[in-house]
Order: structure tokens, then C-alpha cells, then sequence
């Protein structure tokens, strides 16, 4: 099933930035495993992108983004149930090939339900007022990657 890229509002455009990162940590992630990379070495990395950017991500999500809509509503209670457990997931020390596994794929939907429907429900409701005060919160950084050991190329 192919999917239309969506418009997405100006405000909303640095957060999308994030969501690609985070794909391409989980493309990272495939990536090493098929090249036998030892897990220890992609969990390294995944941890660091976890603590650098997923953390912030998640928070400026749960603070601004996802109070537009009401707390109970059924998407915001997906959408903080998915980081509840990608934030498990990163805590877990057992086996890293099996966790890694397991971010990847949680982590790889997690993004795709946020883009295709939880922000087009929020564009819809928000106002112009909200979408201006998160503009004003959420500035474009530029993505620093960790490149001490790019497992991946």
C-alpha cells in the first residue's frame, strides 16, 4: 500500500525532521544485522540516539504536541502507550540482538503512526494560536549524529 507523503504544517515540520532520524535508527539497527555487526556495538549507538534525541523528542511531543488534543483521546493514549514502551525497551539489558530487534520495529511503526495518522488528526484540531506556540518552542536544530563508529556503512 503506498502512502501519500503528507502536507504537514510548518510547525509540525521539525518534529517530521525527528521521525526521520528515528527511522533511519531503525534502518541503522537492520542495517548492522545484516552486516553481522556484534549487537553490543549498534546497542551502543542506539542508546546514545536514545538518550540524545529520542528523550527530548518524546518530551517536547508529550508537552506541547499532544495536549492539542484531549488526554483521554484514543490516539494520545496510543501515542504515549508506544513511549512507554520504547522507553522499556531502551531499559532492558538482556539479550541485545532480540531488544534491538524489538526497538526497531516498535520504534519504525511508533513513527509511521505519528506521521500518517496522529498529526494529521492534530493539524486538524489545533489552532493557528497553538500551531504558532509550538513554532516558537520547537526550533530547527541540526541533527549531530554520533559517528565514533558508523557500524552502519
Amino acid at each position: 500500500m503506498q502512502h501519500k507523503p503528507q502536507k504537514r504544517h510548518k510547525a509540525l515540520q521539525p518534529l517530521s525532521r525527528e521521525h526521520h532520524q528515528g527511522l533511519l535508527l531503525s534502518w541503522k539497527i537492520k542495517t548492522g544485522f545484516s552486516k553481522d555487526i556484534a549487537p553490543e556495538r549498534i546497542r551502543t549507538y542506539a542508546n546514545w540516539f536514545f538518550k540524545t534525541h529520542l528523550i527530548p523528542h518524546f518530551e517536547m511531543e508529550e508537552t506541547h504536541i499532544f495536549t492539542i488534543l484531549e488526554e483521554e483521546h484514543e490516539l494520545i493514549k496510543k501515542a504515549l502507550a508506544d513511549h512507554k514502551h520504547i522507553k522499556g525497551l531502551f531499559a532492558e539489558t538482556e539479550d541485545h540482538a532480540i531488544t534491538l530487534s524489538k526497538i526497531e520495529e516498535a520504534l519504525e511503526q511508533h513513527i509511521r503512526f505519528e506521521e500518517r495518522v496522529l498529526f494529521p488528526e492534530i493539524q486538524k484540531i489545533a489552532t493557528e494560536a497553538q500551531m504558532l506556540q509550538i513554532e516558537k518552542i520547537h526550533q530547527t536544530e541540526d541533527f549531530k549524529d554520533n559517528l565514533e563508529d558508523v557500524f552502519w556503512k
